[in-house]
């Protein structure tokens, strides 16, 4: 927690409390449902928390931006980038039900009024976004089939629009299909070494009528 407000030295109180809130409502509801390995929980701050706010380090989503987060698992990263851009637009989306119902109960909890979460597969969704984001839930060619008709026509922020993904290790093989995808590395913002080999890929999408 010392490091994410070292980090984002602008955080309101409220984001701070929002923040602190995290730790017992991901052991409450991890008691319960497992959606954090037992070993991660411990670590909540920086393997879950941290680790999505480094797409933070990259982009920082304007107000009214719409943001997908696909295969949210317990709400990450968008929970974190919920609480941090508070007048952006967050929809977390996951598969297996019983995750939702945590990330939607965590939201609730924390008053996140920017957050909606459901039970749904990326193909069908039916909205255009600024930003699709998403921590390794898949390979970067079968990830960008499922997303690649969902990027809004209008840019409005210095990245232009398309995938904000986390993943981890050597990816050259994985995006050299992807010449415009650029590699931030989470170690330049970040000292922990868990994010040594982590990192943010921004690839562009052009939008499909």
């Amino acid at each position: 927690m010392e490091e994410i407000i070292r980090q984002f030295p602008d955080l309101s109180e409220i984001q701070v409390q929002q923040f602190e809130k995290l730790a017992a409502l991901y052991e409450d509801w991890n008691a319960k449902i497992n959606v954090i390995s037992r070993k991660d929980i411990d670590s909540l701050y920086t393997k879950h928390v941290l680790h999505s706010l480094g797409i933070a380090k990259v982009m920082e989503f304007k107000p009214g931006a719409d943001v997908l987060d696909v295969g949210t698992g317990g709400g990450f990263p968008g929970i974190p980038l919920a609480i941090l851009f508070p007048e952006a637009n967050f929809y977390l989306i996951d598969v297996i039900a019983k995750k939702i119902k945590v990330v939607q109960e965590v939201a609730n909890a924390l008053g996140l009024e920017n957050v909606k979460a459901e039970q749904m597969r990326a193909e069908n969704v039916k909205q255009d976004f600024d930003f699709i984001v998403s921590r390794a839930v898949t390979n970067m060619p079968d990830f960008v089939t499922w997303v690649k008709d969902k990027i809004k026509k209008k840019q409005q922020h210095e990245l232009k629009n398309g995938i904000l993904y986390l993943k981890g290790g050597d990816l050259s093989e994985e995006l050299q299909d992807f010449p415009k995808a650029t590699q931030y590395n989470l170690s330049d913002y970040f000292k922990d070494e868990f994010f040594e080999t982590k990192k943010v890929v921004h690839l562009p999408l052009k939008y499909k009528a």
